[in-house]
């Protein structure tokens, strides 16, 4: 019995892999997707907390600035296939999206489903194959790709396109086999790190004392100590929980840390980007003005959420009990400090498990970023998260897959 060979194997039937599979089926190659889990798309379908954010609104440059690390290897993917292209091909699948704020784009349904199985359905009709196995290992001949071994048997390919994602969310099957299959080639995997994630801090106390506390529009900045220029500094929305601080503001900042136990690093949380120290004293004088003989812990309703209100005690270093009539210039200047500068020290990140994507994957500068074909290993190709780039939350990180993932299906499909 001759066995099949396929013009392409990808592995892994994430949004990259599905997505590669179906360009290179409607061009007529003879494609097929390899999935070790049940349900193809998993991960996709839990994206955005279950309502996908497909990618952003916004042209190159824009996508460019939101990828902190080697976003000059996305140059080239990026410039020929953006944005604007893959929300047309969502819409030509029947999908509706829509623009959210920060450019944000989503399925109007807000249902992950729909952007999944609008992926998996087109991968069918084109006459691409969904194979449930588990990949075991490359099969390399001549210093080329030329099949893998599942579980149950082998399969033949004139090209093999690693699909596996990262190390973050491991029940929907990413659990780091791509970068095993990388260095089982000789390529170098980059250290495997959370990203977009949860950060724990040394005040974690303080923390749960205001957790489930959602601040809007307030300035996150990072910094590392013995460094003047900011590493990240934002206007948005983040949240207290009871271990540190999450939200989209920390998770975007999270993007920038490395060794947290060489390094130290400080977030300060401006909680009135809107108004200078100036500003901010008035409003505080007018605020006081108005109940002179109130105590000064029964006087910041009007400028903080109620839940906040013990911190900034506490971290003003002003007494409760203290009559507002009876605060010094000093007093009321250090007030302002905190509201304007409320600090907290980095401990760690919360374990790659609870991280949206991971930061690290294969060395880019063995891979070709016009193709996404590895240097060291002719037909073999790298796309989305297993690769060492990623960016920040706002629909890039899916961005990055479809524009990979159609570099690879371009090179390989003559598209």
């Amino acid at each position: 019995m001759t066995m099949k060979k396929y013009d392409a194997l990808v592995i892994g039937g994430g949004a990259a892999g599905l997505f590669c599979a179906a360009q290179l089926a409607m061009v007529g190659k003879n494609a097929a997707v390899i999935e070790k889990n049940e349900k193809f798309g998993r991960k996709l379908r839990i994206t955005g907390k279950g309502r996908c954010n497909v990618t952003n609104n916004c042209d190159v440059e824009t996508v460019m600035k939101n990828i902190p690390r080697n976003s000059r290897f996305m140059y080239s993917s990026l410039s020929r296939f953006a944005p604007e292209d893959i929300m047309a091909f969502f819409e030509m699948l029947g999908v509706e999206l829509k623009t959210e704020r920060g450019n944000r784009v989503f399925p109007v349904s807000d249902n992950a489903n729909d952007i999944a199985d609008a992926l998996v359905n087109f991968c069918i009709e084109c006459g691409a194959e969904l194979i449930h196995d588990e990949v075991t290992e490359l099969i390399t001949h001549g210093g080329g790709a030329v099949g893998v071994k599942g579980r149950t048997r082998e399969y033949h390919a004139d090209a093999v396109i690693v699909a596996t994602g990262g190390r973050s969310y491991p029940k929907t099957g990413s659990d780091g086999f791509g970068y095993k299959l990388a260095k089982g080639v000789g390529h170098k995997v980059t250290p495997i790190v959370g990203s977009l994630c949860p950060i724990v801090t040394e005040e974690q106390q303080e923390c749960a004392e205001c957790m489930g506390l959602s601040l809007k529009n307030c300035t996150l900045t990072l910094r590392e100590e013995g460094v003047n220029k900011p590493l990240y500094e934002e206007l948005g929305e983040m949240l207290f929980t009871h271990f540190g601080l999450s939200g989209p503001l920390v998770l975007s900042a999270s993007a920038h840390l490395s060794d947290t136990e060489k390094h130290r690093y400080y977030l300060d949380i401006d909680l009135k980007p809107a108004l200078d120290h100036e500003k901010l004293d008035e409003r505080i004088r007018r605020d006081i003005s108005e109940f002179p003989n109130r105590e000064f812990g029964n006087s910041l309703n009007r400028l903080l959420p109620s839940k906040l209100i013990p911190l900034i005690i506490k971290r003003s270093g002003i007494p409760s009990d203290k009559r507002v009539n009876q605060l010094t210039r000093e007093e009321r200047l250090r007030l302002g400090e905190t509201i304007k500068c409320l600090r907290f020290t980095v401990k760690r990140l919360r374990p790659i498990d609870e991280a949206i994507i991971t930061r690290g994957g294969v060395e880019l500068s063995e891979v070709y970023p016009k193709t996404m074909e590895s240097k060291l290993c002719k037909n073999l190709y790298f796309i989305g998260e297993v690769l060492d780039v990623d960016a920040y939350t706002g629909g890039f990180n899916l961005q990055i897959a479809w524009s990979t993932a159609y570099a690879a299906a371009q090179a390989i499909g003559n598209i």
